[in-house]
């Protein structure tokens, strides 16, 4: 991790410590007040339980021009990133995906391109629905290791992360605790249950914290829907096309709309959030990612739409490209921040027992 932004991190942090007039903003300043000095680790624990929603800043009375300058969530959001970039493997493609939305779209394209390729070479003698199209056994061929593969990287990296920060042994009660804060978004309330500062200037708002939820609820509705169709088929021999009223249905179609509602406001107030105030050479690439994220979720609820129809192949393709390029990025891009966070929210709840 660099030196230079550990070093400006913990330069900024004690600062904020003596100081301690955003002790009520998040969970970061009660954290912080329980450390004297700050290690490497102590910092990456820092910037990960961080959810940037800018309110310390636009309270603090140091800010430029005064001469200690701070910019507490810049800061931490670059230790962060550089947190997920190190501990990552392979640590070069966090790099090249955290700092282009270029290399995001380079991937989508090879990602559409097989995935065409696919559709016209191996197009199936029979089958139903989406299976006359794209064989059942060739779609588990390509996804099972597109899904595996990168968890494995994700997991490789939360245990490196894990030991740097001293993580203690894992208790149901701290995943619990963890759980309800990251379901509940507790850290973008701002404290005081008015919202955060992540738009423009001092305006409190809890836009952000809902476009998070429908996100956040909207893609554990598709991933629930993925699971129950494969219970379904394996379990009970129910195969695909299903009709609206099925699990996959009830649950894939709201959870479709509620994450482009979701990825679409999120894109929206990063166009309206101040980037000096987070990593803003990761602008590009975060951008990209989260208009992935909302594409995935707009071709599943077209292709639904369009079901029965000559449109299903063309939209077939486009939909299982990027459900296919985003799991081949997930370790790589910001949907990593979610596994980190979590796990610096379990960290958070063992360190707030008295010991």
């Amino acid at each position: 991790m660099s030196s230079s932004g550990i070093a400006e991190a913990r330069r900024q942090l004690e600062i904020c410590n003596a100081c301690r007039y955003c002790e009520g903003y998040c969970a970061v300043f009660p954290a912080m007040m329980r450390q004297r000095v700050f290690t490497e680790g102590d910092i990456t624990q820092l910037a990960n339980l961080c959810h940037n929603c800018r309110g310390c800043y636009y309270a603090c009375q140091y800010t430029a021009p005064h001469e200690f300058d701070l910019n507490l969530p810049a800061a931490l959001a670059r230790v962060r990133t550089e947190s997920w970039q190190d501990y990552t493997w392979p640590g070069v493609f966090s790099r090249w995906f955290q700092n282009s939305g270029v290399a995001i779209a380079a991937v989508c394209v090879v990602a559409f391109a097989v995935l065409f390729w696919m559709v016209n070479v191996f197009r199936p003698a029979g089958g139903d629905g989406f299976y006359a199209v794209l064989s059942h056994a060739t779609m588990v061929a390509v996804f099972t290791p597109a899904f595996l593969l990168p968890l494995m990287s994700v997991a490789l990296g939360l245990k490196r992360y894990w030991s740097a920060i001293g993580g203690a042994p894992l208790r149901p009660r701290h995943l619990l605790t963890a759980l309800h804060d990251a379901a509940t978004l507790r850290n973008l309330n701002g404290g005081q249950g008015q919202g955060c500062n992540f738009e423009r200037e001092d305006r409190f708002s809890d836009r952000r914290r809902q476009f998070h939820q429908a996100t956040l609820w909207g893609f554990l509705l598709c991933f629930a829907a993925t699971v129950s169709g494969t219970v379904m088929h394996y379990l009970f021999g129910w195969e695909a096309p299903y009709g609206f009223f099925s699990p996959p249905k009830l649950l894939g179609v709201p959870g479709g709309i509620l994450l482009t509602i979701g990825t679409g406001g999120l894109a929206w107030l990063k166009t309206r959030a101040d980037p000096k105030l987070g990593a803003a050479s990761l602008w590009g690439g975060e951008m990209a990612f989260v208009l992935l994220l909302c594409a995935v979720a707009v071709t599943g609820l077209a292709l639904y739409a369009a079901t029965g129809t000559g449109a299903v192949p063309l939209l077939l393709a486009l939909h299982l490209g990027t459900v296919l390029a985003f799991f081949l990025l997930t370790p790589f891009s910001k949907m990593v921040h979610g596994f980190y966070r979590f796990a610096a929210l379990v960290a958070e709840a063992q360190r707030k027992e008295p010991t």
